[in-house]
């Protein structure tokens, strides 16, 4: 089969890898001019005018490593030569965990340190060595090109896509036309203009704009423990500390798209080295320990949830096309779901046109289908999670207690959260192993609360919330407090 992957991020080129080594021909269309860098630093530097987000901060979560180690481990080897670094669960324990026994499903509860840049030039390398994959560089996809399709004997409406036009006026034809580019897609606009049925689309805010800045340690000197918090949730402000490959991390800072002021104040890269050396969790690893890799902070706003249907009434808005990672579906980055969901869609795709090769169609619903039971609940849970965190965010920056009302069974649940299920990860094997296998996607969104043991052990720390000191504040609690410690 020949296939057309619109976009040379992670989830166009783990589809790329994935088909080419099932026999497909790829063609992969990229279009932000990116000559093939030798390095990772030089990776680092590459002009992603296209995906803004790849100098930002990035989680690479145990589904993808399993899905990498178990499938391609040659590309796990060469991530690991080129300096990324494995997260194993049972290391860097809290020091309250005293009781912790590995069990044999730990092994799967492996992240990987990395910047994104790095894994996609890693990627990239194992595209072009299969031999089977070429690169269209700096030129962009403005189009599809289709013919009527037709459905027993007749015409149909819905078109049959035969690959794609390109901006320098050429076409690139083919079987297949996998669209990859990402949350910014036109796709809709390409089927619409080919005459396909409108695609509809579940879209909710985040609330939430993202600032990150990236470091490296200097010579001698080394991460600071992590057996503590490396992020926290202050309610007007998210953070956290991302490990990368070759000594360097990123840190990032998240705040409500209407609080202004913290926006503004953010951008200034002083004003953002303060404000993280204010913060708990950020604060050792900014003590002169690391210096700058980026002269600015990287911003990200008009951040999704999205999920788009391209099957309507049990068939493809078009044959031909199918699209993956976030063009049809993104989340919250916040989360750090999107490279996993990425990868993990491209490998859905992937099996399902193994089990339809002759019936791209077919293979539309079914990888439909599947993403629909595997990552749609973690789309369903980001929106949930967005909407909570934007009622609070909203009380905050009003001056308003966001627990106030007692009755409210959001109270209640974030009553749950914060005095039973956090201080239980620190203390409790059980429920760290439970939760650390939902933060990588190994188990379902809400395996946590169907597990009547898990539970059980939650809701007995909450209950004695009382009868132990408060934890440690993760940074300023009133917002007001966090502003008089930045410059004005």
């Amino acid at each position: 089969m020949r296939v057309t992957v619109v976009g040379g991020g992670i989830a166009g080129l783990g589809t790329a890898l994935a088909l080419a080594r099932r026999g497909h021909e790829v063609t992969v269309v990229e279009r932000d001019h990116t000559p093939m860098p030798t390095t990772a630093d030089e990776a680092f530097e590459w002009d992603r005018r296209g995906a803004p987000q790849v100098r930002h901060s990035h989680a690479f979560l145990g589904r993808l490593v399993q899905l990498l180690r178990n499938d391609y481990p040659d590309v796990y080897a060469e991530l690991l030569a080129q300096g990324a670094t494995e997260m194993r669960f049972g290391e860097d324990l809290p020091p309250e965990m005293i009781d912790f026994v590995p069990e044999p499903g730990d092994a799967e509860l492996v992240m990987l340190a990395c910047r994104r840049t790095t894994f996609e030039w890693v990627l990239r390398g194992a595209a072009l060595a299969e031999g089977r994959v070429s690169f269209r560089t700096g030129v962009a996809v403005e189009g599809l090109v289709a013919e009527p399709g037709h459905t027993d004997g007749g015409p149909d409406v819905r078109p049959v896509v035969r690959g794609v036009r390109l901006a320098d006026g050429s076409e690139i034809e083919g079987d297949l036309v996998v669209v990859a580019s990402g949350r910014r897609s036109a796709v809709p606009e390409w089927l619409a203009a080919i005459g396909a049925p409108d695609v509809s689309e579940e879209i909710e805010d985040t609330g939430i704009v993202y600032f990150s800045r990236f470091y490296r340690l200097r010579d001698g000197l080394e991460y600071p423990p992590r057996s503590g918090a490396i992020g926290g949730d202050l309610g007007y402000l998210k953070y956290a500390v991302f490990v990368g490959d070759n000594r360097t991390f990123s840190i990032t800072l998240a705040v409500s798209t209407e609080d202004a002021e913290l926006r503004r104040s953010f951008g200034d890269a002083k004003v953002f080295d303060l404000a993280a050396r204010e913060l708990v969790a950020t604060e050792p690893w900014l003590d002169g320990r690391a210096e700058p890799l980026t002269a600015t902070v990287y911003v990200m706003a008009g951040l999704l949830n999205r999920w788009r249907e391209f099957v309507i009434d049990g068939a493809p808005a078009a044959a031909g096309l199918i699209p993956v990672g976030d063009a049809v579906l993104c989340t919250n980055p916040l989360y750090g779901r999107g490279c996993s969901t990425a990868f993990w869609g491209a490998a859905l795709l992937a099996d399902a046109l193994d089990a339809h090769p002759d019936d791209i169609a077919a293979a539309a619903v079914a990888y439909d289908t599947a993403l629909r039971a595997e990552i749609r609940p973690w789309y369903r849970s980001s929106v949930e999670q967005d909407g909570e965190a934007r009622r609070v965010a909203a009380a905050l920056l009003a001056g308003l207690d966001p627990d106030a009302d007692s009755d409210d069974p959001r109270t209640f649940m974030r009553g749950v959260l914060r005095d039973g299920l956090l201080p239980a990860t620190r203390s409790d094997p059980v429920v760290l192993r439970a939760f650390m296998r939902s933060l990588n996607l190994l188990s379902a969104p809400d395996a946590i609360t169907k597990d009547a043991d898990v539970g059980a052990r939650i809701f007995a720390v909450w209950q004695d919330r009382d009868n132990r000191p408060p934890p440690p504040a993760l940074g300023p609690k009133r917002r007001a407090d966090f502003l008089e410690l930045l410059p004005g």
